[in-house]
């Protein structure tokens, strides 16, 4: 056994004498333990909420959307060419307007959306469960549930929607007014986009709103990786054409979700510093209790450079084992969250009563190597001052 690991091992045995310098590495032990799990299950939880609203936010916003750039419709013969060119893909072209819904003496803006009902089940999933095996016809709606509570309305029940478009009348011009018949309610976890939006047939739209059957507003995609997809449709499309992915309509939401996310992690890192401040505290406590033995062993030909692997070790050693119990803890924990209903979420909203959960492998490496370059740094001075004893001096006064 080399003289290092010996001291190593000896300096951490529990002194009678000096209890405090045991207690003190106990507490940087459960310090770093502490921080490590709690990093951990908060990084997990931010990434499941995160991911929670994406997966809400691409069925409701779509992964990738065809518009005009200007003035102008999309027309069906570029559908044709993408569908047959892509058949991976699914594509639901649809038209849309802004409307007021009507029930009674209640009055909620919102968009209806005329598509095919066929093709929007393959993009949307929230109206695929909401169809069923039903098929909605002309002049059917689906409707939110948010605006079906608002409003008080069931299936079969009767809406008035009131078109921004005007037509002319007696005296001036009045604005377009359809009543249809309520078939379906959809539900996808976010009472706006449940509020504001309705669905109709394509043709139904269309013949209100006396467009063509062969143009569009655009064309609803669904991709599994919108990301590069979008790159290939892009290289397809007309000058008069553009697409966007759902992601650049809420650059700004997901921007302040990242922001929160590394403060989060910030601040839990600084659990992990204030524990390695007991390590320091520890480590020169040593090294002031143990300085006659330090300069007895310099004085029979330990260098320098092995006391100061000494205490680098003899801190390290309570580190890493903190990092190894806090990452255990931390699994532990998160099985515990994952598996029972500890919290208890709203069921309308999540898909799960469970907290949703989700530690990526970039997010566990930044925590441990994080936690180990605090260890590190904060055994560096007490290691620095030990080999730094003057033997001449300890040895006199001793």
């Amino acid at each position: 056994m080399s003289i290092v690991s010996f001291l190593v091992k000896r300096f951490l045995r529990f002194d009678k004498e000096q209890p405090f310098i045991f207690l003190s590495a106990l507490l940087a032990f459960l310090g770093i333990t502490l921080g490590v799990m709690v990093l951990m299950i908060a990084m997990a939880l931010m990434n499941g909420f995160d991911n929670e609203f994406k997966k809400k936010l691409t069925v409701m916003n779509y992964p990738l959307t065809i518009l005009p750039r200007f003035y102008g419709s999309v027309n069906e013969s570029l559908l044709l060419d993408l569908e047959a060119a892509l058949p991976e893909l699914h594509f639901s072209p649809y038209v849309s307007s802004p409307v007021m819904a009507r029930s009674g003496s209640r009055l909620e803006g919102g968009y209806l959306f005329g598509v095919e009902f066929e093709s929007e089940r393959k993009v949307n999933a929230v109206i695929d469960k909401a169809l069923q095996s039903h098929l909605v016809d002309d002049f059917e709606v689906l409707v939110g549930k948010s605006l079906q509570q608002e409003f008080g309305i069931a299936s079969s029940d009767k809406l008035t929607y009131v078109f921004t478009q005007m037509e002319p009348g007696g005296l001036g011009v009045t604005p377009r007014i359809k009543r249809f018949e309520v078939v379906g309610i959809f539900d996808s976890g976010l009472s706006a986009y449940d509020k504001a939006y309705a669905y109709t047939t394509l043709a139904s739209l269309q013949k209100i709103l006396r467009l063509p059957s062969n143009l569009y507003d655009g064309i609803h995609i669904f991709s599994y990786d919108p990301q590069t997809d979008i790159h290939r449709i892009k290289a397809m499309l007309p000058q008069s054409v553009g697409i966007k992915g759902w992601w650049e309509d809420n650059v700004n939401f997901f921007a302040a979700l990242e922001l929160e996310k590394t403060a989060l992690f910030i601040v839990l890192m600084l659990i992990i510093l204030i524990a390695s401040i007991n390590i320091i505290s520890s480590l020169l406590m040593t090294v002031m209790n143990r300085r006659s033995e330090i300069a007895l062993l310099i004085s029979l030909g330990a260098s320098s450079a092995q006391i100061k692997k000494v205490f680098m070790y003899l801190g390290i050693v309570i580190g890493l084992a903190g990092i190894v119990a806090g990452t255990l803890l931390g699994f532990f924990g998160l099985w515990v969250l994952g598996t029972f209903e500890i919290v208890s979420l709203p069921k309308d909203v999540y898909p799960t009563s469970t907290l949703p959960l989700d530690l990526s492998l970039i997010d566990l490496s930044m925590i441990l190597i994080g936690a180990f370059v605090i260890v590190l740094l904060s055994s560096f001075y007490p290691a620095k001052k030990a080999s730094e004893v003057d033997v001449l001096t300890v040895l006199r006064n001793e």
